[in-house]
C-alpha cells in the first residue's frame, strides 16, 4: 500500500531506508526482494533446530528464553544487523522471517510510525473490527512482524473478504485494487520451484502472499502452525483458520487441509447453481 501511494519505492534497498543496516546481508537487498523473499542470506528457516538462526532471532526479540550468559543481540533490529549475505539477492525464493521483520524495520523508518500505527489507520480501524488486536513486542517494544498478531477470528476474515473483494470492504475502497490484483497475478514460478514445496506445484510468492494460480485463483497467507487465509475468488470464498498444530510447517498438513478447503469452494459452487 505504501508503495502504490508513494511513500516507498521497491526498487529501493533496505540500507538507503535504513543506513545501520547497509553492512548487514540485507543492506543492499530491495524491498521487492523482501516482499517476494528473495534475498540471499545465510539464514535457515528450520524449525527442528534449535541453533538455526529462526530460533536466534526468537532469542534476541524475547520470544525464547536466552541461555545462562546469554550475550548475543537484545532486540530484533540488533539481530538485523548481523545476518550475513549468502549469494545473490533475487534470485531464488526461500521464506525468511527475518525479511517481514527487516520490512517492518523499513516501515517504521520512512513512515516515522510504529507497525502498530500504520497496521491501525491503514487497515484495521477501516475494516469495522468488532475487538481490539495487538501485537506481540521485543525488549525495546518493536512490534515482531513475522509473527506474534493477535486478533480475533471474524476480524481477521473482515481482511480476507477485504482481499477476496479487491481492497474493497465496509464501504471504502482500504487496499487498492491495483495492489491486489498484482499479488494474484503471482510472482517468478522458476524462482519458487527449487524451493521444493511439493504440497504447492505450480505456486509461486508475491508480497508476502502464497499464490496458487489455480482455476479458482486462490491465494493465501500461511502460518507455521496451521492459522491461515485462504482466499477463492472464484467460489466467492473466504476461510480463516487458527491452528496450533505441533510440527512447524504447512507440508504437515497441506495433505488434509488444500482438498478440505477445495471441497468446501465445490460444495458452495454447487449450492449457488
Amino acid at each position: 500500500m505504501l508503495v502504490a501511494d508513494g511513500t516507498l519505492d521497491e526498487r529501493r534497498t533496505v540500507g538507503s531506508y535504513v543506513p545501520e543496516l547497509q553492512a548487514s546481508g540485507m543492506g543492499d537487498a530491495t524491498l521487492r526482494q523482501l516482499l517476494d523473499m528473495t534475498t540471499g542470506l545465510d539464514y535457515t528457516e528450520d524449525y527442528t533446530n534449535p541453533q538455526s538462526p529462526v530460533w536466534d532471532m526468537s532469542r534476541a526479540g524475547g520470544f525464547l528464553a536466552r541461555p545462562p550468559g546469554y550475550r548475543g543481540p537484545e532486540s530484533f533490529f540488533e539481530f538485523f544487523k548481523t545476518v550475513r549475505k549468502q549469494g545473490s539477492h533475487g534470485e531464488r525464493f526461500a521464506y525468511k522471517t527475518v525479511n517481514t521483520d527487516t520490512l517492518a524495520a523499513v516501515l517504521r523508518r520512512a513512515t516515522g510510525r510504529s507497525l502498530s500505527e500504520l497496521l491501525r489507520e491503514r487497515i484495521y480501524a477501516r475494516l469495522g473490527a468488532e475487538h481490539d488486536a495487538f501485537f506481540t513486542v521485543d525488549p525495546t517494544g518493536a512490534e515482531f512482524a513475522g509473527g506474534g498478531l493477535n486478533l480475533t477470528l471474524r476480524d481477521l476474515a473482515r481482511f480476507g473478504e477485504t482481499m477476496r473483494l479487491r481492497g474493497r470492504f465496509n464501504g471504502q475502497q482500504i487496499v487498492p485494487a491495483a495492489v491486489v490484483d498484482d499479488i494474484r497475478k503471482g510472482g517468478d514460478r522458476e524462482q519458487f520451484a527449487p524451493a521444493g514445496y511439493k504440497t504447492l506445484p505450480g505456486w509461486s510468492y508475491r508480497t508476502m502472499w502464497w499464490v496458487s494460480r489455480n482455476t479458482h485463483e486462490a491465494f493465501t497467507a500461511r502460518g507455521i502452525h496451521g492459522q491461515g487465509i485462504y482466499v477463492d475468488p472464484v467460489a466467492e470464498m473466504v476461510i480463516v483458520r487458527f491452528a496450533s498444530h505441533p510440527l512447524a510447517a504447512n507440508a504437515n498438513y497441506d495433505a488434509t487441509s488444500l482438498p478440505a478447503y477445495a471441497a468446501v469452494a465445490g460444495h458452495l459452487m454447487g449450492a449457488k447453481r
